[in-house]
């Protein structure tokens, strides 16, 4: 009798993972996935994958920001700094510790994760704007300590030679078409495991404390617990964003981990909309792909650019694919009972 209720409940969870994933992976997405990973064969231009690879890059920061803002209302405006934890960590024991990418990969991802954790700390008892303003000093501050630390960091001029993954006998070098395929490998595995967060138990949390702080604190959850997790998880997927993108470079500097990427990724999950992982991936792609789409139009590229943001904001505020707010489908709802 016991064997056969463990083989039952055994049967149970298996085919409860089976439809969790089929919940995650419609057919659409499905015919998505096998289209992306075509599109290199279709489209032999190494140009227009380079380019993908950069959106993919974004995607990543995105879908990591969209974990503290979207889903626990936590506005983060030095996201940055998570983003260049991750890409000198592994530049670091690359160099130094002849680390190879794919160990090197992780250990980025937990460095970022930890020093996540560590940003948090200071910005548990603050909300609102004071939390804004504590995120972005320290995402100046690390941007400065990178420009500062020569022995270490190599100051201004950024860290040189570092080594390209390489599978096998294969190596990645500079080509653009095997870190398309690492990036949207790790894109559809991170969805895969955002998705399962949204429906569980710390998923539901960061919604009560980004509804209402107080009262998700009064129903019992731990509202340090949920930061810190946010963080470490948003963390976590900047510091893989960051290993790949020192990895294909094999040179970074400070630069490219200043302001502007904050408020360029915050401006994706904006744009797609907050909280919704299908809405930041495509805010992310549109963003990324726009200003090389407008790149004929070299004098008033940057105006079209923020005339297509300018409209998009007035005629969807809530984003491309986000939804409504609850409380202003309620304010909405009782202005029609009140009229009518």
């Amino acid at each position: 009798m016991r064997k056969t209720s463990r083989r039952r409940i055994k049967k149970k969870k298996r085919s409860n993972f089976f439809s969790e994933i089929k919940s995650v992976f419609s057919f659409k997405s499905t015919l998505l996935i096998l289209f992306i990973f075509i599109l290199p064969l279709l489209d032999r231009n190494a140009y227009h994958i380079d380019v993908l690879v950069t959106a993919g890059i974004f995607m990543l920061l995105a879908l990591g920001l969209n974990v503290i803002v979207g889903s626990a209302g936590i506005l983060n405006l030095g996201y940055a700094a998570l983003f260049a934890i991750g890409a000198y960590t592994y530049a670091l024991v690359n160099i130094h510790l002849h680390i190879p990418f794919w160990i090197g990969l992780w250990v980025s991802a937990f460095s970022a994760a930890f020093f996540g954790m560590i940003l948090a700390f200071p910005a548990i008892r603050l909300t609102g704007d004071y939390i804004a303003m504590v995120t972005l000093g320290t995402g100046e501050i690390v941007r400065i300590m990178l420009n500062n630390l020569d022995p270490i960091t190599g100051g201004p001029n950024g860290l040189l030679g570092i080594e390209h993954p390489t599978l096998w006998i294969y190596d990645f070098g500079v080509h653009s078409t095997p870190y398309y395929f690492l990036i949207f490998a790790l894109l559809i595995l991170i969805i895969f495991i955002l998705k399962r967060i949204e429906s569980s138990r710390l998923g539901r949390a960061w919604i009560a404390l980004r509804e209402d702080e107080l009262a998700a604190s009064c129903m019992g959850i731990n509202p340090v617990w949920a930061k810190l997790s946010a963080f470490g998880i948003g963390g976590f997927i900047a510091g893989i964003a960051g290993s790949i993108f020192a990895a294909k470079q094999g040179t970074i500097s400070p630069d490219s981990f200043d302001f502007v990427v904050s408020v360029t990724v915050l401006a994706m999950i904006v744009l797609g909309g907050l909280g919704k992982i299908s809405g930041v991936i495509t805010g992310a792609l549109a963003l990324s792909l726009l200003p090389e789409l407008l790149r004929g139009f070299d004098l008033y590229r940057m105006l079209l650019f923020g005339l297509a943001m300018i409209i998009i904001m007035l005629f969807r505020p809530q984003g491309i694919l986000g939804e409504h707010h609850q409380e202003e489908f309620k304010e909405n709802l009782f202005e029609r009972k009140t009229s009518q």
